[in-house]
């Protein structure tokens, strides 16, 4: 019994990284996610972290969510959190067509310092609400998400429409990755075991 309530009170912590062009509303999708909050001046990010408990699926979770810089000024830096990063949120605003086309750039970096075919990442069309502002449909959103082979989930960081459900979509998007990459070690065995037993 104790044995179960440890693992309720342990959180698995899950190192999500948000990135897109700059003016696409990262801190603010971020902001309003950790502190219900929208924030309505823009301030440039260099780079922010914050930490987040929640519970996802009745899983606790410890979020540590990185709101990086999309200023190019500050490319050097992307490939640091890349690196270390288990989760990405792609950003762009469904208002900006140049912040839409940069999705292909992000997603083919992450996958080339992750040396991996896919790695959990999950794009996310923010700006939502300004409907008479928008340049992207939610149709050509969606082509690319498939073409990527990622989710594709519109927000609205003004309205907290969809800001929590990205959040936790990624993790779980990288709960289901993390469990299809671990146990690759242990059926192996089983597999072997059974075959003596056969014979």
């Amino acid at each position: 019994m104790s044995r179960s309530n440890e693992r309720q009170s342990y959180a698995q912590t899950y190192k999500l990284v948000v990135v897109g062009g700059g003016g696409v509303g990262k801190s603010a999708i971020t902001i309003q996610f950790i502190q219900s909050y929208f924030v309505t001046d823009y301030d440039p990010t260099i780079e922010d972290s914050y930490t987040k408990q929640c519970v996802i699926d009745d899983v606790p979770a410890k979020l540590d969510i990185l709101d990086t810089a999309g200023q190019e000024e500050f490319s050097a830096m992307r490939e640091q959190y890349m690196r270390s990063g288990e989760g990405f949120l792609l950003v762009f605003s469904v208002t900006d067509r140049a912040s839409f086309d940069e999705m292909y750039k992000f997603h083919k970096q992450i996958l080339r310092v992750k040396d991996r075919d896919e790695f959990p990442m999950l794009m996310v069309g923010n700006k939502a609400d300004l409907d008479h502002q928008r340049l992207i449909p939610a149709e050509e959103a969606q082509n690319m998400s498939r073409e990527l082979r990622i989710p594709y989930i519109e927000c609205s960081a003004k309205l907290r429409m969809n800001v929590d459900q990205a959040f936790h979509e990624l993790v779980r998007i990288v709960r289901k990755y993390q469990a299809s990459e671990r146990p690759l070690l242990k059926p192996q065995h089983n597999s072997s075991r059974r075959k003596c037993a056969i014979l």
